[in-house]
This record gives C-alpha cells, structure tokens and sequence, in this order.
C-alpha cells in the first residue's frame, strides 16, 4: 500500500474543534481522521478508514480463532421481533424508529439477538448441529440524547456482536470462556491497558456479565478496584456488604422532636448536637428518604418509590437506573408533592410511605436493630431513636446509594477505590431468555427437545479507535500502535527537488516489499509543516529525506519512543522492511 499526501483526501487542523473535550476527539479530527456530519455521526476519510478496518481485522482473526463465523444481518429491523421480546417498548426513546410507506414500524438496530436467534432458529434443529457461533461487524444506531466525545459516545456506531448457541449451561460456559479469553488477545495485541470488571446485564437479561474497560480518567464509566485482591466491578454491579441484623430488645422507644427549620442533613444535625440531647449526632446517624417516581415502558401512571439511606450518602442516579430497570425513573416535582400531601418535602420518614401503601426499599446497610433519626412526617419534626425491624419495616433493599472511596470491598477484602475507564467489550452468559421467546430447540441424543441456551459478546469497534488514542498520545499528536496504524511508515520528503524524488522511490520501494507506506512528496510545504503533520498523524517510523541526502544519509524517527537515528540511504529499504516485519 502507498499513499501519496499531494493527493490524499487529508486536511489537518490546528486548533482543536470547539466542540471536542476528550483528547480523541480533538486529534481524530484534527489528523483528519473522521469528521462530523452531524451530532453524533462521523464521516471515517481515508486514513480513518484505515485504522477502523485495521481494527476490524483484528478482531475477525481473533473471532475466527475460536470459530467464530461471520455474517451480516439488515441494520433495519421490523418491530414484530423486538414486540415479542418486549424489547420495542423496553428501549423506549433510545432507539431510532421509522415506517416504511405501508405504515409498518422498524428500529434501526441497536443490537441483534433477536435476529440471530431466528437465523439460527430457522437453519439447525439437531443437537448435531450445536455448538455454534455466529458474529457480524457493522453499524448500531442508538438515539443518544447528548451525543459528545466525538466518536466514544455517538448516535452511529461500528460493533462487533457475537452469539453462542449451546445444547447445555457447561456449553455456555465453555462458548462465555472461549470469548473471554479471545477478547483478552484482541485488547492485548491492541496495547491496551484495561480491566475485567463484574456489571449489569440491563436489558440484554442473563446471568454473568462483565465488562472490558480501557483505563483513562476521560472515560464515561466508574468502576472499583480492591486494595485487598483482584476485585473489579463497574459501580452500577457493586453490591453493598450489609452489616449483621443487632436485637430490638432494649432500645430507646422512638421520640418525636420539634426541630424547626430543618429540611436538609446538615441543618438537622446542626440542629440535634445543640438540643443537649446527650450524645453526639452525625449524619452517618439520620436516615434520608429521597422520593423519586418510576415508570415502566409503556404504561402511562408513575409509580412513587422512596428510598431510604444513611444520611451521609447520596443517590446515584446511574445506579439507581440500573436497578429500577427497565423503568425510567425521575425525581417528585412539586405537582407530585402537592398530589400527595402526606408527603411532608424535607420532613418525610418511613411510616407515612408505608401506611400509604408506598413501594419503600432502603440501602442494605439498614438492617433489622439499626436506630435512625428521621423525618417524623410533619413540617418541622423528626424522630429519633427509630428502629428498622421495630418501627418500620421496609419492603426490601435497592443498590442506589453512592459508592465511595474506602468503601469495604465486597468480597470481604480489603476496601474499594475508583477509577474511570471507557467501554470497549461486554460479555453475556444471557441463557435461555431470547430462545425462550422464539422457541428455539433442538432435539437432543434422547430424541426429546431441548431448550438451547445462547451467550452474547459485543465489542465497539469504533470506540476501540478511540479507545486507543485516549491512551496513546502526546501533546504533538497521535501515537499509533504498529497492529492498527493507518500505515507502517511515513516517508518525508523535505525540501525541494531531489529529497521529495527520493523519498517517492523509497516510497515506492517500500510498498513493493509489503510494508504499508505513506508518503509526505507535497511540493511548496514547509519542513516544519511536514513534522507536525507527521508528529500529529502518529504513524510508528519515520523516514525523514532531508539535508543529510547530500550526505547519502537519511534520518530514522520512532514515534512511540522518540529515538531518532541516521542510516545510509542505499541500506534504508532493507532496514526499515526488517524493522515493520520484527515489528
């Protein structure tokens, strides 16, 4: 491959886009890698182009590896099969639907099992025909409501989705091993730095789900680590220890104070530590109750939902999400508060929730024997000395509080710290909820049907690009890694006349021993110019045809590393051929 800069579709930038606030996304545009059609839909040029399917192939090697084999599915999905999932309702606002000129409702698709259990549905019917995995590489669409970081978080995107059908749950588990250890080869040969973390299914269902997460503080998704052992999990999957139940017996009966002017924690604890009440109140020892309303897809009426946890926490609302879903949640409004007047805003405390017949779920810290101090349910008042297991009973636990820092690892070892990492794979043991559905059998040995059990494996390819460029780059440019650069070298031709002529025939030269070549033969560019676009494009070598051809020598430049060195020029094809096939 030889591509020429004076007729390459290339325009370098630069000043950083106005828009762009990840570093990927202000080099992939000024390098002139993709560009913005429209918010969040990226056109790939050329030399993005490039990288993608570099990527791509990769990832095809490592899929075919495990016996993977490839197909492509419509990306225009009719909605018969997504209703019979549930699914069209469940994605709610998330996805992109059209009609056709007859009226018939599609999405354009934002993932395929239930296509891919069809296809397979329709073809094999033999446990003599299992196992077997089938994956497609091509574009999703998901209607993202503030699209940004450039292609990390966008409304088209490239994937690869994989899916396994097996007779049994050891098959699934043997297909869900295979793909693990497949995607640690990809991210590996990628020079990636990431971590495997535990996460939620949402609404792809199933049992075991983990996520592959490249490591950079610009990433969109938190997870936490053990000081004390290899536990990882993103923070929507982290499950709160609870502490043991303590005995009711002997505890103070529950009093109610006036406390005036105190809507908030901080106020209230103010409040309590100068009431000489004898001992001393922290927020740790108040029990908040937020109130927030949910709603499942398709059905017009909120349900309201208090959540009860120590005051000294706050809700995540990411987490909170994943709990209630496939429910939107929203917090109360004044309509709602006004709706429902036994709800005293600032003031409001287990018992009002549950004599009304309110769905009230608490953090798992509170336990049977904890004493609280609370909203007493009128303005102005709170009750202290409250037990959970004497005076209330929730209707259960809800994983919605914050996690922090120090936090006991749940594992039992050690405590947690966070870190912030981008998505580039999810892995899925999704069982039998898709086959179930469809009714996908197979007659097994004994001549019986049986329900075939399916995994689910996505990796974002184009996040991938990304991906790589967050961790890989300087303040010049883009550090491309050899496995997905755009090419292998970059041939600068400086000056006039003959250095420009003689990088062209070393170009030339280069890309007839197979070594993918770009060449700088511009005419009427600076040098300085020249190294910038160079240093801003990141290709891993390049040869520089400057002042030393005079001398019969030209300069060899390592992007990664920043080594620089002279070698002849009649020994250059030879060692720069040598150096891209070690490599």
């Amino acid at each position: 491959m030889l591509l020429r800069m004076s007729t390459l579709f290339l325009r370098t930038l630069r000043e950083d886009p106005a828009d762009a606030e990840v570093p990927s996304h202000k080099l992939l545009v000024r390098g002139g890698f993709v560009r913005r059609a429209a918010p969040g839909v990226y056109t790939w040029l050329p030399l993005g182009k490039l990288v993608l399917d570099n990527i791509a192939d990769l990832v095809r090697e490592e899929m075919n590896g495990i016996g993977g084999q490839e197909v492509l599915l419509p990306a225009l999905l009719p909605r018969e099969y997504y209703e019979a999932s549930n699914r069209w309702t469940e994605y709610g606002d998330t996805v992109f639907r059209l009609q056709d000129r007859k009226g018939a409702d599609y999405m354009l698709g934002p993932t395929h099992e239930e296509l891919f259990t069809l296809l397979v549905k329709g073809e094999f019917t033999s446990y003599k025909d299992f196992p077997v995995v089938l994956y497609q590489i091509q574009e999703k669409f998901r209607d993202e409501a503030r699209p940004r970081a450039g292609i990390l978080r966008g409304r088209e995107f490239h994937m690869k989705d994989a899916y396994s059908f097996d007779i049994d749950d050891a098959g699934l588990q043997r297909s869900y091993d295979l793909h693990r250890g497949a995607y640690v080869r990809i991210f590996d040969r990628l020079g990636l730095k990431y971590v495997i973390v535990s996460a939620m299914s949402g609404s792809m269902g199933g049992s075991a789900s983990e996520e592959f997460l490249a490591e950079t503080e610009y990433g969109e998704d938190t997870f936490v680590r053990s000081t004390g052992s290899d536990y990882a999990a993103n923070v929507e999957a982290v499950r709160t220890p609870a502490p043991p139940h303590l005995p009711v017996e002997g505890l103070p009966e529950a009093v109610v104070h006036h406390t005036p002017d105190t809507p908030t924690i901080q106020t209230l604890v103010d409040f309590l530590n100068g009431a000489a009440l004898g001992r001393e109140f922290t927020a740790a020892d108040t029990l908040k109750n937020v109130l927030v309303k949910t709603r499942r897809p398709g059905e017009a009426a909120w349900e309201i939902l208090g959540i009860g946890l120590p005051g000294d926490r706050e809700v995540d609302m990411k987490r909170l999400e994943a709990a209630v879903y496939p429910a939107e949640v929203a917090l109360l409004d004044e309509a709602d508060f006004a709706a429902h007047p036994y709800l005293v805003k600032g003031y409001v405390g287990p018992n009002a929730l549950l004599a009304n017949k309110l769905r009230y779920l608490v953090d798992p810290r509170i336990v049977e024997g904890t004493v609280w101090t609370t909203g007493a349910d009128q303005h102005d008042h709170h009750v202290v000395d409250l037990v959970c297991g004497r005076d209330f009973t929730p209707d259960g636990t809800i994983e919605a509080a914050e996690v922090r820092e120090g936090d006991p690892s749940p594992d039992g070892t050690g405590t947690l710290y966070t870190a912030r990492g981008i998505e580039i794979g999810h892995i899925f043991q999704l069982g039998r909820k898709f086959t179930d559905t469809f009714g996908l059998d197979a007659l097994g040995p004994d001549g019986k049907p049986k329900r075939v059990t399916m995994g689910s494996y996505g990796i974002g390819v184009s996040r991938l690009v990304a991906a790589v460029v967050e961790q890989s780059h300087d303040d010049k440019g883009i550090v491309w890694p050899r496995s997905v650069a755009p090419a292998d070298v970059h041939v600068v031709g400086t000056g006039k006349g003959e250095q420009i002529e003689v990088a062209v025939r070393l170009a030339e030269e280069l890309a007839a021993q197979g070594v993918r070549v770009l060449v700088d033969d511009r005419k009427g560019v600076s040098p300085g110019v020249k190294f910038t676009d160079s240093e801003l494009l990141g290709i891993p070598t390049t040869v520089v045809v400057g002042k030393k051809l005079a001398e019969g020598l030209v300069e060899l430049r390592d992007r990664a590393g920043g080594g620089h060195s002279e070698i002849a020029l009649d020994a250059t094809v030879a060692t720069v051929a040598a150096l891209v096939k070690d490599a």
